[in-house]
């Protein structure tokens, strides 16, 4: 079957070639926006690989690709254009958890199925489905690492997420449900955010250390660019002894649990996440199949030296 592309503007259009075998020539073929918040951030790449490589299991799916570019506008002008050019459904990761509910709102309006993966939006009626981790609960388990890793407690530095994200929003309530129960132990000595960026980190955390009496003991972070970023500071300064936390379960940061430069990470399984928001817009364009779940929530778990194995990138790690 012939590929077919189709072209919105500034988007990355990938057409899925169509697999062969009865079941593939008998299934509707249906085209699929993806939007993801910007293919900068190598967690976001990983995702759109991993909603590429099911589309091409699924078979029949011509797949709209776009880069939201960290911008709120350039993601809601992607969905708007989607809707215009009848795209069958929507899965998407919403840069903001405010700013791109008229968008999808808009979608949803149209009769075109939206399902969100990794970060939800509010105040939109109708969403299919929501796939993601538990972010709270990501937090609280590195919370949980950093308490168990410090039993006489310590102070902590922590680099926190962008603002009005919803993984950001829940990553720091889950923190901060765990040590603030241990105040008596943990002191955070420096809060700010860094953007979920690895530059802004690394100049954050320059800052930081150059304004406190002594390093921190732990340096904690809503996601490995921040961590990596984190290190470079650290090692620039020449400082030993901090344990530096992420999140995410990036390659380069399973390697560099590795080599014991990072303490540990947060798994969430975007893969998975990937794969069952495509499965579920997927059932419901092409045969109106409700999913059995509006609300999918794998549970994170944290990764350190000794449980590698638990990784789902494992095997990219360099």
């Amino acid at each position: 079957m012939l590929r077919r592309t189709l072209l919105l503007g500034s988007m990355l259009a990938a057409p899925i070639a169509m697999l062969g075998g009865a079941a593939a020539r008998a299934a509707k073929d249906i085209t699929v926006l993806t939007s993801l918040p910007s293919l900068s951030f190598p967690f976001f790449v990983h995702m759109q690989k991993q909603l590429v490589a099911e589309a091409g299991k699924l078979g029949g799916i011509t797949l709209l690709n776009t880069d939201g570019q960290n911008s709120a506008p350039k993601q809601t002008g992607d969905v708007e254009a989607g809707i215009t050019k009848g795209v069958n459904a929507i899965v998407i990761s919403p840069l903001d958890v405010s700013a791109l509910a008229p968008a999808l709102q808009e979608a949803v309006d149209a009769k075109v199925p939206v399902v969100t993966i990794d970060r939800r939006v509010v105040g939109v009626k109708g969403i299919l489905a929501h796939v993601g981790a538990d972010n709270v609960k990501g937090g609280e388990a590195q919370g949980a690492a950093i308490v168990a890793a410090f039993p006489n407690g310590g102070t902590v530095f922590h680099l926190q997420g962008q603002p009005g994200a919803g993984p950001a929003i829940d990553r720091n309530k889950g923190l901060h449900a765990v040590l603030d129960q241990h105040k008596d132990k943990f002191k955070i000595v420096f809060e700010q955010t860094a953007n979920f960026a690895r530059d802004q980190a690394l100049s954050v955390t320059e800052s930081g250390l150059a304004g406190l009496p002594k390093p921190p003991d732990v340096i904690v972070c809503a996601n490995d660019d921040m961590a990596l970023g984190a290190l470079e500071a650290v090692k620039a300064r020449n400082l030993k002894g901090i344990a530096i936390y992420g999140f995410d379960a990036l390659p380069e940061a399973l390697a560099r649990i590795k080599d014991g430069s990072l303490a540990g990470t947060v798994e969430q399984f975007p893969g998975e996440q990937s794969r069952r928001a495509m499965d579920i817009a997927v059932a419901f364009a092409r045969d109106g199949k409700e999913p059995a779940e509006k609300l999918v929530l794998l549970t994170p778990i944290v990764i350190t030296k000794a449980n590698l194995d638990k990784a789902e990138r494992l095997s990219e790690m360099t």
